[in-house]
């Protein structure tokens, strides 16, 4: 006889079990199963009970750097997972990924299985940066059952060292009945754009992401500086983030606001929020795979952003968007002004649409993650079922 299982998603924060996961939590759900969202307490939780999923805090989980929080951390996992005993654990982010496997292997849990979503470390990092993330990384894959990489430059990087034998690619996508912009309701963007203050003829390029340096604010505004505020506007979409060292500090944020940059703060309304950006713009210095490069994309938007891994899988040069150097204010300001002709922009969202149509569909990721569980399961004979049949 075989049974539902028992599945435990670890993340730092509630925010990734609730943005970035849920659609494989309801998959588990939906097929009978039991979900058990493991991370710092936060704000989500609420939604993710709603939709079936039981939360345990990790109350010594933060996203900051903290050697002595990282231990306790472990211990608090091992006690939930020894109390839990799920049948499966799956990991994510960097610090729990790399813990959550050896403390899922100590506690034997029966399948231990890894998303990786951006390595820490990238070939243009320092070599002794490079050796301790991939050293780190090399011991925790060998924990684990599986491990999916939702890049596929991290995947031949992982191949190529041989840091990870398991690593397969996984993809990753949006909800591309959400993110359509034929879904968007007559009047939104019209409406949206009063309420910013931005004429119609205004570009308005838009970013989406978390206020911390690493995201390329400071360029961003640099560019901004460099180009005519009559003919464009920069909305911001995001929140603060405290843990982080590189948070952008109130003078910055109040230098922008005097030079014209709107912040809207943390919004769940981007679907709506993209539909009336003109150009989406995403300078940062580091990505994985980045989520709201992959919305802007599917909401038919040209897409301008740094030439680093991730963003190189969401934009192809002059096809759908530009690629600039990291942190060149001069090479974004020009590309961003490249994308002041309407048809431009036309040509470039219609292709932004198409690509990601044809590669970022969230279903197809969720469908990846089950069959993942499955081979595992047949692998070591475990008589467990997990999601809608096959």
């Amino acid at each position: 006889m075989t049974r539902p299982a028992k599945v435990a998603h670890l993340t730092t924060v509630d925010m990734s079990l609730r943005y970035l996961l849920l659609p494989q939590l309801r998959a588990v759900v939906e097929g009978g199963g039991e979900v058990v969202g493991i991370s710092a307490p936060g704000p989500w939780v609420p939604e993710l009970e709603a939709a079936g999923v039981r939360h345990r805090a990790l109350t010594s989980s933060t996203r900051s750097f903290s050697l002595a929080a990282d231990l306790r951390a472990a211990v608090e996992l091992w006690r939930i997972l020894r109390d839990e005993r799920p049948d499966v654990l799956h990991t994510h982010n960097p610090k729990p990924g790399l813990y959550g496997r050896i403390v899922g292997r100590l506690a034997r849990v029966p399948v231990v299985v890894n998303t990786v979503h951006g390595l820490y470390a990238t070939p243009d990092d320092p070599w002794p940066k490079r050796t301790v993330v991939y050293g780190l990384e090399a011991v925790a894959a060998r924990c684990s059952d599986a491990e999916l990489v939702q890049n596929p430059e991290d995947v031949a990087l992982l191949r190529r060292w041989r840091i990870s034998p398991r690593a397969r690619l996984l993809g990753n996508g949006v909800d591309l009945t959400r993110f359509d912009p034929a879904s968007i309701a007559p009047g939104v963007r019209a409406d949206l754009r009063r309420e910013w203050d931005v004429a119609d003829d205004v570009v308005v390029i838009g970013v989406v992401g978390r206020l911390v340096a690493e995201k390329g604010y400071p360029e961003l505004f640099a560019a901004m500086e460099r180009l005519d505020p009559t003919r464009f506007a920069l909305v911001c979409v995001g929140g603060a983030d405290d843990e982080k060292a590189d948070r952008l500090d109130a003078a910055v944020l109040d230098r922008a606001r005097a030079a014209g940059v709107r912040f809207l703060g943390h919004r769940d309304d981007v679907d709506a929020l993209l539909s009336a950006f003109d150009v989406f713009v995403l300078p940062s210095h580091r990505e994985g795979f980045p989520r709201a490069a992959m919305e802007a994309a599917a909401m038919a938007l040209p897409v301008v952003a740094t030439d680093v891994r991730g963003c190189r899988e969401i934009v192809v040069e002059g096809v759908n968007g530009v690629l600039v150097p990291v942190a060149d204010p001069v090479a974004l300001a020009a590309a961003l002004a490249e994308l002041g002709d309407p048809e431009r922009r036309r040509r470039f969202g219609a292709a932004s649409r198409e690509r990601a149509s044809a590669h970022f569909d969230e279903r197809a990721v969720v469908t990846r993650v089950l069959e993942a569980y499955r081979q595992v399961f047949r692998r070591k004979r475990l008589r467990l079922t997990v999601g809608p049949p096959a």
